[in-house]
């Protein structure tokens, strides 16, 4: 697949960007006084495409799937497995990788930038993998969820697409580390429906009825006139919400000790983490793609 080419703020940046709110709201200086200080649009650039998973990012997998399964008695490195043993379908999100940066072959890195995962872009067919204990792990921990905090209709939707027998789900995964832009994921989905396009024509099991997706968000309480906000950890991911057929969600406080990777100011320690639980109709996936493209493209001409 083709490598985009994107912004990335470092966690040395948000740092920086803190320091400077905390500076502007003390009011003893300004910015001629400190050179240094972040401005808001400083970034690293930094080149990113899709590969098929292999054998050596099981761990890195892994990683990307406990960030959304915080602390959920779920089989990860199987999930992770089985990620790896489908690489027709599917990528992991890696840096591009020259001839350029590899300066000196005797030289060996300890870690080649190559072998890090920065995100996974995958859909796993649920139907036929019911007598894993991943997956059945997986649905264990969403009817539990549903029974508690969804609508009787709802849980009704999603008995039938995970256990009716008379529907097939996949599970859609699109994680990756925070700070990488909503910009990669629309070439990663591109590749995605083309392989599964691709797998269908072969006679493989990618023929779907509905997604099943896991939205990372986090909430800040309403305060005086001031209505609650939400936060998407993945921006596009507002779109598919609005296109899912049902939903529930339920709170990851008790599981995570900061609403987001990093260092915050003091007033974000009221954000508090959220999943919202998806079942999307198989065909409507492409259109939404088509809307995030069209609204990334708007912002990065703007």
């Amino acid at each position: 697949m083709t490598s985009k080419k994107v912004k990335v703020e470092s966690k040395e940046q948000a740092e920086a960007q803190q320091m400077d709110a905390k500076t502007d709201s003390e009011g003893d200086s300004s910015d001629d006084e400190n050179p240094d200080i972040y401005k808001g649009d400083e970034g690293i650039t930094v080149d990113f495409e899709g590969r098929n998973p292999i054998d050596s990012d099981l761990d890195g997998i892994k990683q990307m799937l406990g960030q959304l399964f915080v602390k959920a008695h779920i089989d990860l490195s199987e999930l992770s497995g089985i990620i790896i043993g489908q690489n027709y379908v599917g990528s992991v999100l890696k840096q591009a990788y020259t001839d350029d940066d590899d300066e000196d072959e005797d030289d060996e890195m300890e870690e080649d930038p190559c072998q890090v995962v920065f995100g996974v872009t995958t859909a796993i067919n649920l139907a036929n993998k019911q007598d894993l204990n991943c997956v059945k792990q997986l649905q264990k921990m969403v009817f539990e969820k549903a029974e508690k905090y969804a609508t009787e209709s709802v849980l009704a939707q999603f008995r039938e697409a995970l256990t009716s027998g008379t529907k097939c789900t996949a599970l859609l995964l699109n994680e990756r580390f925070v700070n990488i832009p909503a910009a990669v994921c629309v070439p990663m989905f591109e590749n995605l429906l083309t392989e599964i396009e691709r797998a269908k024509t072969k006679g493989m099991p990618y023929k779907f009825d509905y997604f099943l997706v896991f939205v990372k968000y986090y909430q800040k309480a309403a305060s005086g006139a001031k209505a609650a906000e939400v936060l998407y950890s993945n921006d596009e991911e507002e779109y598919f919400i609005k296109d899912c057929a049902a939903s529930f969600d339920y709170s990851v406080q008790k599981e995570t000790t900061t609403a987001l990777a990093g260092n915050w100011l003091e007033e974000d320690e009221e954000l508090q983490p959220f999943r919202k639980v998806l079942l999307i109709e198989a065909s409507k996936l492409p259109e939404t793609i088509n809307t995030i493209k069209s609204l990334v493209a708007s912002a990065t001409n703007n």
